[in-house]
């Protein structure tokens, strides 16, 4: 059984999550970070000298970058499925999933924080513009490349789906104006119909 050290409420600890599900893997998490703590004890920084969530231990692997770790889970449990075996096929999932940490959560993330994180005498409205700007011109492109595929990278589900499912989430999730993206909301409505997603990304913001 896998153990996953992180809050269920992290965005990149639902990333984990939703792929064990997708799996099939039977997994134990343990409560860290945020409120819960431990993952400043010298215990944990020695799984994960970055202090931060997820951290998975899978038998004598341990890991951590929740990208990362979906493509470990996707490779050594779902090659062919989850993670393509046609290398090229491969790379371009991993491109997206590279995408969504450089990218559109690095646009994201500041609106997040302003929205969520802070009481409202706290906001800055300024930073909440400037990243729905940035972040609606990168939804633009995720737009585009599903114009003519029903997942990221093609008909089928991919490991590349899992990091921006959970950012997409987000983004139609967060209190802001939006442009509409039919081609990214018709795949989030995909995203909505599958169980693992429901259950452990379509969480209320925290």
């Amino acid at each position: 059984m896998i153990k996953i050290w992180g809050r269920k409420n992290s965005i990149n600890v639902q990333k984990v999550l939703w792929c064990c599900d997708e799996l099939g893997i039977f997994f134990e998490r343990i409560d860290a970070g945020g409120q819960f703590g431990i993952n400043n004890t010298p215990e944990y920084l020695a799984l994960n000298p970055n202090g931060l969530v997820p951290t998975i231990e899978d038998g004598d692997v341990v890991l951590w970058e929740s990208n990362t770790i979906v493509r470990y889970l996707a490779a050594k449990y779902g090659m062919g499925a989850l993670c393509p075996q046609d290398l090229a096929k491969r790379a371009e999932t991993d491109r997206w999933m590279d995408w969504q940490l450089g990218t559109l959560w690095l646009e994201l993330r500041p609106v997040f924080i302003e929205l969520i994180r802070k009481p409202p005498e706290q906001r800055h409205q300024n930073v909440i513009e400037a990243g729905c700007k940035k972040a609606s011109k990168s939804v633009a492109i995720l737009d585009s490349q599903l114009s003519k595929r029903a997942y990221i990278t093609g008909a089928a589900f991919t490991m590349g789906d899992i990091p921006l499912g959970a950012a997409i989430h987000r983004w139609f999730t967060l209190d802001i104006k939006r442009p509409s993206f039919k081609n990214v909301e018709a795949w989030y409505a995909r995203l909505q119909g599958r169980p693992a997603y429901k259950q452990h990304v379509m969480q209320p913001l925290s």
